[in-house]
């Protein structure tokens, strides 16, 4: 995906990805990505917890108004 999100971005559309693995994203380099602490399969955190679902799309959410000129990692804050 990160692939994708940086031919995205070159077109002009931004784009945040949502990562499990950062050692895999600082390889391939998206643009923008939000590192989250939870197992794979669990990007969202855990299930049946609404509020925490919320925190993390919203926190992506907002990275997208965030000028780049070199990739950004962000972890997010449990």
């Amino acid at each position: 995906m990160g692939l994708i999100a940086s031919v995205l971005e070159n077109r002009g559309i931004p784009t945040v990805s949502i990562t499990l693995l950062k050692e895999v994203t600082k390889k391939v380099l998206p643009p923008r990505s939000l590192f989250v602490p939870y197992p794979l399969g669990y990007p969202l955190g855990e299930p049946n917890n609404p509020d925490l679902q919320n925190r993390i799309i919203k926190e992506a959410l907002t990275m997208l108004s965030t000028e780049v000129s070199e990739p950004l990692v962000k972890d997010f804050q449990a």
